[in-house]
């Protein structure tokens, strides 16, 4: 009999895939952790029941979150990672030659082994750059407790689930530490929840708060086949939108900084991502929630 692995994708709906391999199931200090070998997407790593990516298409998704803020940074040093456990978006950041030092903080010790053990065509030996310092710790603290300044930080963490591992990096106070540890010009990354119909709520809620800090934000999505969904992001900054650069300059960005072997991201796919439909453009306008550490969003999953 063939072995399934259903996980909940949305209130009332569940997806089931086929495997041939579990390679890990077991519960950490902060979360079920499982890798599993899919027939449809390969190699799978889900955290509490959700997916978190699939070897099939995790560029789309690492791609889209890293190459945006990098390349409107122009130039970037210093990064600050928050979460990344699979490794692939370090493995994006250190596309960029120049790049001299990144730091990562995932609060998962036990997942980022399991990941850097069995995820190896993810992260492609990025832990091991010299440039990379990894710390196993609440990134909201690291931030809080270091003076140090970053020319981008990028938010790869999971779903803000109450008392979860991530809720608290989600919330207007967080992102003001965020804002006060960017460097002139400095550039935020964000995963930003589903943008489906339907299950938006908490990306309008990220949105939205982001915006009471930064004065330029500029949410998009990417449709990643084996979240079986379309997924939001943003970029922010002080100084300019992310989706006023053209076409030409995306592409001229990538050239100067070497970076010729992407599969998913250029100059035309850059503009794309930012064209966001009617309707979901609409409900951003619309939505007035701010996330706080008093009242995280909740997320029915």
């Amino acid at each position: 009999m063939p072995l399934w692995h259903v996980f909940r994708n949305r209130r009332g709906e569940a997806i089931a895939r086929e495997i041939t391999q579990v390679l890990v199931s077991r519960r950490t200090a902060y979360q079920l952790l499982e890798i599993v070998d899919t027939v449809t997407y390969g190699r799978t790593l889900y955290l509490d029941h959700k997916i978190q990516s699939a070897a099939l298409d995790e560029f789309i998704y690492h791609e889209a979150l890293v190459q945006p803020a990098m390349l409107l940074a122009e130039r970037p040093r210093r990064v600050f990672v928050a979460g990344g456990g699979e490794g692939a978006t370090l493995r994006e950041v250190l596309r960029h030659r120049t790049v001299e030092r990144l730091v990562m903080v995932d609060i998962d010790a036990e997942a980022v082994a399991a990941c850097r053990e069995h995820l190896a065509a993810w992260h492609q030996g990025a832990f091991d750059d010299p440039r990379v310092e990894l710390v196993h710790a609440d990134a909201r603290q690291v931030l809080a407790d270091s003076g140090e300044q970053f020319d981008v930080v990028i938010i790869d963490i999971t779903d803000p689930l109450t008392e979860g591992p991530s809720y608290r990096l989600f919330t207007v106070e967080f992102y003001q530490l965020v804002a006060a540890r960017l460097a002139p010009g400095g550039v935020l990354a964000v995963q930003a929840e589903s943008t489906d119909i339907g299950t938006w709520d908490a990306h309008l809620a990220v949105v939205h708060t982001v915006r009471q800090v930064f004065p330029y934000v500029a949410p998009y999505r990417a449709h990643v086949p084996s979240f079986v969904e379309s997924w939001g992001f943003l970029v922010a900054s002080r100084t300019r939108a992310a989706d006023q650069l053209a076409p030409a300059e995306v592409d001229a960005r990538l050239q100067a900084a070497g970076i010729t072997d992407l599969r998913f991201y250029d100059g035309v796919t850059h503009q794309a991502l930012f064209q966001l439909p009617r309707m979901l453009r609409a409900a951003q306008a619309r939505w007035t929630r701010v996330i706080t550490d008093a009242a995280p969003i909740v997320l029915d999953v």
